[in-house]
């Protein structure tokens, strides 16, 4: 609200940190696991009509959804050998979107990757698989020399390129991906939370000024932008996150390309 001294903005705290629903639990544990239950419902609902039927209702969700990580994700980065990724791959962006989804919601208003721990979660799932498949295909020491040792490096620079690609394969890789889905998604959710205190106390002011209640459609439109603009970022994240782990699995399974 506007008080005499200005806008009251909740503190950092409240926005971010829901009370528990009951001990070790809160809102956006909830979130994710009404996330995970939701894809695992749509794609259970869409497999179990009869394939030679045109697809309708949840199954054609299902099998556009199928299509675009096949034809988006995996081809341009894995090839038709990485084909046998596709539920790894479709699991893994269904879940990130309807865990960002919520944050354009009402009364819900919070995504739950704009919480730390769910994209760290997804980001060392990722870490552990890319490895673990450049270990199976390349065994221990290959996967080890085809990371620290690029071919066609002088030997020289070794002394150069060996740390910065232990850092950034082995490192920096998980944190970056933490990072780049949290961020984006935590902005956004402090946008719109600005823009709807603004448009509320501006709407609500004691004010004999009629000024400032029309000025409040100001903040509104951009509260309205914004949440069309978040419906976007989400899938679009989502879609990072996908294609980047697409990347680093096919890349660790054949180093040589």
């Amino acid at each position: 609200m506007l008080g005499q001294d200005g806008l009251d903005f909740p503190e950092i705290n409240t926005i971010l940190r829901w009370q528990d629903l009951f001990p070790t639990f809160n809102k956006v544990a909830l979130i994710a696991c009404a996330a995970a239950l939701i894809g695992i419902i749509v794609f259970w609902l869409g497999s179990r009509k009869d394939p030679m039927l045109a697809p309708t209702g949840t199954r054609n969700l299902a099998e556009i959804s199928i299509e675009f990580i096949e034809d988006q994700v995996i081809m341009p980065t894995m090839g038709s050998s990485g084909l046998k990724w596709t539920p790894w791959m479709l699991s893994l962006f269904v879940f990130i979107y309807l865990c960002n989804l919520p944050g354009i919601i009402p009364f819900m208003q919070m995504p739950a990757t704009a919480r730390m721990a769910i994209p760290l979660f997804l980001s060392l799932l990722v870490w552990i698989t890319f490895i673990g498949t450049g270990i199976k295909h390349n065994g221990g020491w290959g996967y080890t020399k085809s990371v620290l040792f690029p071919p066609g490096v002088p030997k020289a620079l070794y002394l150069l390129v060996t740390p910065i690609e232990f850092i950034s394969t082995i490192i920096v890789r998980p944190f970056s991906l933490t990072v780049r889905l949290f961020a984006n998604m935590l902005a956004g959710h402090i946008l719109l939370v600005t823009f709807a205190l603004l448009s509320e106390a501006m709407f609500q002011a004691e004010t004999m000024n009629p000024i400032l209640n029309i000025m409040g459609v100001l903040p509104l439109s951009m509260l309205v932008f914004l949440t069309l603009f978040e419906i976007l970022v989400g899938f679009l994240q989502a879609y990072i996150f996908t294609i980047l782990a697409a990347v680093y699995i096919g890349g660790a399974a054949h180093p040589e390309h």
